[in-house]
């Protein structure tokens, strides 16, 4: 099948971009990457990141949204920008992979997915989780029932960032609960749906004079359980604690840590018990090593080609966005 001609708006420090442009690369089988333009002067920005970039074609955005050549984008500025250059994009007719969570503005993301959804064309949003077949897996057994009603999700994602990163949480609603909490909040949402509550709890640790919410929860009311999603930037060994416990009547998946740093890749731990005796340990089982670059992108193709359906609709990620920013405590 033709190569899908691609090209890549943006880079940043905090973003995937780097790795999503090297899992581009590497697929020619999937893409015929045509260049990339940097925005928002982030060449000066971000020298580091721009580094990847170094021997393909540098482009401007209006060279590459008016070259009728190339029928998709991956936008990965810093995340202020994302809805400005998707939006961009959106109107010329580019089919559209972008960073999570979508920008910082609602308005600009309810006018991104109106624009995509009248003109078909391929969005999807880079939460990574969506690409763990561990975690995939577990989520298949939760939709067919195998663990009974879910009545509560416990979500954590945490890191420890230097001050000057955890100062730039400000640029956020919410603050981490926006930057990383997002991925928490589109898996509790993916198994529970919409809850009938939000009671967001976000704040900042006051540690070396930073001011921005570099600590963040979230708890979600549903009619038969409460849930939430835990993120702090500021946690000493918290990447090792990530995890996602999903409770249900017949039984509990306990999926910790939710990713280990391997040659080659990411590996998952699953915990799964059935068992009623209180002693009884569960089934422990590991992922083989995989690659969430590789597979978001290889998803985004398939889509693009025709030969899956997009399991994630326009309206799902706008409520998803929705969800967000309520749990960061506001519409903006």
């Amino acid at each position: 099948m033709k190569k899908i001609k691609i090209a890549q708006i943006g880079t940043s420090g905090n973003s995937h971009g780097t790795p999503i442009w090297n899992s581009l690369l590497k697929q020619t089988d999937l893409f015929e990457v045509m260049g990339y333009a940097f925005p928002e002067n982030e060449r000066k920005k971000f020298p580091h990141q721009a580094e990847a970039f170094d021997g393909s074609r540098e482009m401007t955005v209006d060279e590459i949204l008016n070259d009728p050549e190339i029928e998709a984008v991956t936008v990965e500025t810093e995340e202020i920008y994302l809805s400005k250059y998707a939006i961009m994009a959106a109107k010329a007719g580019k089919h559209i992979h972008m960073e999570k969570p979508g920008g910082v503005n609602l308005a600009q993301f309810e006018e991104l997915i109106k624009l995509v959804r009248a003109k078909g064309l391929t969005f999807t949003t880079g939460y990574m989780y969506r690409f763990n077949p561990k975690i995939r897996e577990m989520l298949d057994k939760v939709k067919n029932g195998e663990i009974g009603e879910v009545y509560a999700v416990e979500a954590h994602m945490d890191c420890k960032h230097p001050a000057e990163v955890r100062q730039w949480l400000d640029n956020f609603p919410g603050g981490m609960m926006f930057f990383l909490g997002c991925h928490l909040i589109d898996l509790i949402y993916q198994i529970q749906g919409e809850p009938e509550e939000i009671i967001p709890l976000n704040c900042s640790t006051g540690y070396d004079r930073v001011t921005a919410n570099d600590y963040g929860m979230v708890v979600f009311k549903y009619k038969n359980g409460v849930s939430f999603a835990k993120t702090c930037a500021n946690e000493n060994g918290g990447f090792l604690r990530r995890q996602l416990v999903i409770c249900g009547t017949k039984g509990t998946i306990e999926i910790k840590p939710l990713e280990v740093s391997a040659e080659g890749g990411l590996y998952t731990v699953v915990n799964e018990n059935y068992n009623t005796d209180w002693h009884k340990e569960g089934t422990v089982t590991q992922s083989e090593i995989y690659d969430r670059y590789n597979a978001m992108v290889k998803n985004f193709a398939d889509i693009v080609r025709g030969e899956k359906e997009n399991p994630y609709s326009y309206d799902y990620e706008l409520n998803l966005y929705r969800l967000i920013q309520k749990a960061c405590g506001g519409c903006n």
